[in-house]
């Protein structure tokens, strides 16, 4: 059930960018991790995705700025799909890659969060292993930032495998 979400996810994200894109200047980010590590009794395993368009990337006074989109399931059926921004810092080999992105939540037979609209806040170390593949480690907190009546939040990690394609 979780493989079929997820994979239903995967597909949307796929043919929205498909028909958006002009070439094929694409990251995707396949992660899996532990949502909500620090609630022992909400702790579960997640598997998700993030797709990131090149194209779009634009340099600031602060960096490289990128949109991206992704979700990801949980073991408990939990849903999460997002879009946002990422921020890229090149340092050599590595990158470091905060993002924001607001998103929508379902808690399945996982944790309520306490609202359906939800924001991701992140920060991934990655590394580059060819010019076109990276490992990575990632920390996310999502949260309703008090849109409901209760915002418990939760705290995640990600191991992280990035492919340009």
């Amino acid at each position: 059930m979780i493989l079929k979400k997820l994979s239903l996810i995967l597909v949307l994200v796929l043919t929205t960018t498909k028909l958006f894109a002009s070439d094929n200047n694409h990251q995707l980010n396949f992660y899996v991790g532990n949502f909500d590590f620090s609630d022992h009794k909400q702790a579960a395993i997640l598997i998700g995705f993030q797709h990131q368009n090149e194209d779009l990337n634009r340099d600031t006074l602060i960096g490289n700025i990128s949109p991206i989109t992704g979700g990801f399931v949980t073991e408990n059926s939990a849903i999460y799909v997002y879009t946002g921004f990422e921020w890229n810092v090149d340092m050599g080999s590595f990158t470091f890659t905060p993002s924001f992105a607001p998103g929508l939540y379902h808690e399945g037979d996982g944790k309520d969060l306490g609202h359906v609209l939800e924001f991701k806040s992140e920060v991934q170390v990655s590394f580059d292993l060819s010019q076109s593949s990276k490992l990575g480690f990632s920390y996310n907190h999502v949260s309703n930032a008090s849109l409901g009546d209760k915002n418990p939040g939760a705290n995640s990690y990600m191991f992280n495998f990035l492919k340009n394609f």
